[in-house]
């Protein structure tokens, strides 16, 4: 098999509801500038057997140009050698410098159409571990305690038995939630909280110290991913789990670097943050033979087949939002949260559906990649 072509299209897309992350972070919209619409891509990888892969992806406009620049070294090649365009990809990150949502793209168009060839779902093919996964409800950040008590017992109403906060980055406000969060749901939910990166050393002790008083599973970034002397010596003075490696570049070479240090006692993988599915293959297996958990970070189909393939992922990330979306992850197809668990399609492919028609007539941008230029 041979890839024969890419096309990629830039469209309009719904932003979606409104939320906030914790003070200091852009909220949901907050890369949206005012008076324009949110723009997203989607890629089509064709091939001479007649497989397409296919995604959609957030930085439309850059991913427009980078497969408008770059796409073209792969022209001819086998995307069944997952394992080699995996590579050819990293080598051409040496001198592009790839954002990270982006270096992960053509493996995940790599393995849609090496599982559509095999008639296997990716995660089976990844390895297979559990189609049946237990979701966590991981919030948003709302105003009020109120809000925060009303939000996580209607989750735990619907299924939920896990919680993740992302607050405010108040530490006196953070703890006093964290606390109330097991006084609302009980001691023996799952708890974890999400310090989106807000805090010193100082302010990531004292939080960690609670959160470890009330049997959180995990505490993820308190800090930026930068210096690892600060997250080594976090984990060093707490018994809690500290998650890290998060939004740190450099895949597998840059995790095994964080455990090296001993800077963390659990690692992140997801589809966008650390190579797409190969990449964070690659983590979950190094991690195990450390005896660490690798947890999924992020909602989505893709990362749905990694939880289905990885034994030492824990849950699926839903967000929820406000009362309408919490009461409609029932309904969202192949990725719907019923009774606090996600179920994985046992179909080959990825999994998007395109009207290839409609998005030639919807495109604000189209870039058609044919011909291998060296």
């Amino acid at each position: 098999m041979r890839i024969t072509g890419f096309t990629c299209w830039l469209v309009d897309a719904e932003p979606g509801p409104k939320f906030i992350w914790r003070n200091g972070l852009p909220g949901s919209h907050g890369d949206i500038p005012p008076g324009t619409e949110t723009r997203k891509g989607v890629i089509r990888m064709e091939t001479d057997s007649g497989l397409v892969g296919a995604l959609e992806v957030n930085r439309g406009e850059s991913v427009l140009d980078l497969v408008r620049r770059r796409y073209h070294s792969f022209i001819g090649e086998n995307p069944l050698l997952t394992e080699r365009m995996w590579n050819l990809m990293w080598e051409i990150d040496r001198i592009e410098e790839i954002h990270m949502r982006s270096l992960g793209m053509l493996d995940i168009l790599c393995w849609d159409v090496k599982s559509q060839a095999a008639k296997m779902p990716i995660y089976q093919m990844l390895g297979g571990n559990d189609p049946k996964i237990p979701a966590y409800a991981s919030t948003v950040t709302w105003p009020t305690l109120g809000e925060y008590e009303r939000y996580i017992k209607m989750s735990r109403d619907i299924g939920f038995t896990a919680f993740k906060l992302h607050a405010w980055g108040d530490v006196k406000r953070d703890i006093e939630l964290s606390r109330a969060l097991r006084q609302w749901v009980g001691p023996d939910p799952d708890l974890m909280f999400d310090g989106s990166a807000g805090w010193d050393y100082v302010d990531a002790l004292e939080v960690g110290l609670a959160l470890q008083g009330e049997g959180f599973l995990w505490y993820e970034e308190p800090m930026r991913e930068f210096y690892l002397g600060s997250y080594a010596k976090l984990c060093e003075k707490l018994t809690i789990p500290v998650l890290a490696a998060e939004t740190s570049d450099g895949v597998h070479w840059n995790m095994a670097s964080w455990i090296e240090a001993r800077a963390l006692d659990m690692t992140r993988v997801s589809s966008f943050y650390k190579g797409g599915f190969t990449g964070s293959m690659k983590i979950a297996h190094m991690s195990e033979s450390f005896g660490m958990r690798a947890q999924v970070h992020g909602m989505g189909l893709e990362n749905a087949q990694l939880c289905a393939a990885i034994s030492n992922n824990d849950y699926y990330e839903q967000l929820v939002i406000n009362e309408e979306q919490i009461k409609g992850l029932d309904k969202l197809g192949p990725l719907a949260i019923t009774d606090g668990y996600l179920n994985v399609s046992d179909a080959p492919g990825l999994g998007y559906q395109f009207d290839w028609d409609e998005l030639d007539r919807a495109a604000v941008g189209k870039i058609e990649v044919t011909e291998r230029l060296y």
